[in-house]
């Protein structure tokens, strides 16, 4: 009966003892546990890109294409009306513009500086000189910086059908 008792108690161990590793090494203590507000469709950050992949994809990118994925940046800018819109940091200084699918959310207007993960559609498109100016009012600019806009310009969108933000 002894030896029962022992091989039950030791079988025990084994089986405890492999279960704790398997946990450890899901575990990785580089990387804490991050807590997100969610807006619109629920997502997952996990397999997003950063702005320097998302960079490189849209640099292959001709007006009109448009690209599904899933992105991590940081917020340069929100409208300060609504929160209808934001702007994402890219690499080399060049920015996306999001905005959200069918209008259905919009996104605090003092979120600056925080980081995002965004889903949905990449796109290139050209910009109007009407809408260029429409979101410079909308993110607070002067008359005097809204006055130079004079041109359309090539921009990085993105339409959002998710956003994660950085609690």
């Amino acid at each position: 009966m002894k030896k029962i008792n022992i091989s039950i108690v030791l079988l025990l161990c084994i089986h405890f003892c492999s279960a704790q590793e398997a946990n450890d090494i899901h575990f990785n203590p580089d990387q804490p546990e991050v807590d997100y507000i969610s807006y619109g469709k629920k997502i997952a950050a996990e397999d997003a890109l950063n702005d320097t992949q998302l960079s490189k994809e849209y640099a292959t990118m001709a007006v009109a294409d448009t690209l599904s994925t899933k992105f991590r940046a940081t917020v340069t800018d929100v409208c300060k009306a609504k929160g209808c819109w934001m702007k994402l940091q890219l690499q080399n200084g060049q920015e996306a513009m999001v905005r959200f699918k069918d209008y259905g959310f919009f996104m605090p207007k003092d979120i600056e500086g925080r980081e995002v993960v965004v889903n949905g559609k990449a796109f290139v498109e050209e910009m109007s000189i009407e809408d260029q100016k429409h979101y410079a009012k909308d993110g607070g600019q002067s008359e005097a910086e809204i006055a130079k806009i004079t041109l359309p310009k090539k921009t990085y969108g993105f339409e959002a059908d998710g956003v994660l933000l950085v609690k």
